[in-house]
């Protein structure tokens, strides 16, 4: 059955209920907050919208001023919940401290979620967690010196580390003739790389021969020609 699209001012009644349901003295539209509620002195806000937004966010960024918790609820989304895409948006809404509510509603039937509770967010474990990528960035930024990429660049075919030494290798093989992966790493070919651009040939730029040995392709010999004839180094 297909599900009832829900209105902003639907979002209320479900979120009253629910924070009511735990103890709390809940009124609407108090001093501009959609969601105002009370357990003892303790504040939580709750902001309503149709869908997640920057300015969501930042209006409830400025409640965290006055409330000691602030929640933004929204319609479930008709999201993949295991995409990166929505990983992503879970992370930056933790950084935030801010919690989330999802409502859905089935034969005017209202379920609340709460999807993420704010709570204070560890910056040092984030930074441990991305070692490994920050690793992996600064290994790929000190391989490269050919500036063949513009930022921004979308659809287009990027330079990587491992193509620009693919290109260097070519290059020496135009210039050289046939040679060999332990040659190519003699004279200054980082080792493990040059073997596997030989070996597993990704770009079809090189034709096998006896005893190791490799050429260029005519797909190889075509690369190098075109990068001289628009004149990049």
């Amino acid at each position: 059955m297909k599900k009832d699209f829900l209105l902003e001012e639907e979002l209320y009644k479900p979120v009253r209920e629910y924070l009511t349901s735990i103890g709390y003295d809940v009124k609407a539209e108090v001093g501009n907050c959609d969601v105002f509620a009370m357990k003892g002195d303790k504040v939580v806000v709750v902001e309503l919208k149709k869908g997640l937004t920057i300015e969501l966010l930042v209006q409830a960024t400025n409640r965290q001023k006055f409330a000691d918790l602030v929640y933004i609820a929204i319609p479930k989304p008709k999201i993949n919940f295991f995409s990166k895409k929505w990983k992503d948006i879970c992370n930056l809404i933790r950084r935030l401290q801010i919690g989330l509510i999802l409502v859905s509603k089935k034969d005017n039937e209202y379920t609340v979620k709460i999807n993420i509770e704010p709570a204070p967010f560890d910056i040092k474990k984030s930074v441990n967690s991305g070692k490994k990528k920050r690793n992996s960035l600064v290994k790929e930024f000190k391989g490269r010196s050919l500036e063949d990429n513009v930022g921004g660049s979308k659809g287009k075919k990027l330079m990587t580390a491992y193509r620009e030494q693919s290109i260097k290798i070519a290059e020496y093989m135009m210039e050289n003739g046939p040679t060999s992966a332990a040659s190519l790493s003699k004279i200054g070919f980082e080792h493990k790389r040059t073997y596997s651009i030989i070996y597993n040939n990704y770009y079809g730029w090189f034709k096998k021969l006896d005893k190791g040995m490799y050429e260029l392709s005519e797909e190889g010999v075509s690369e190098i020609r075109n990068r001289e004839k628009l004149k990049i180094v």
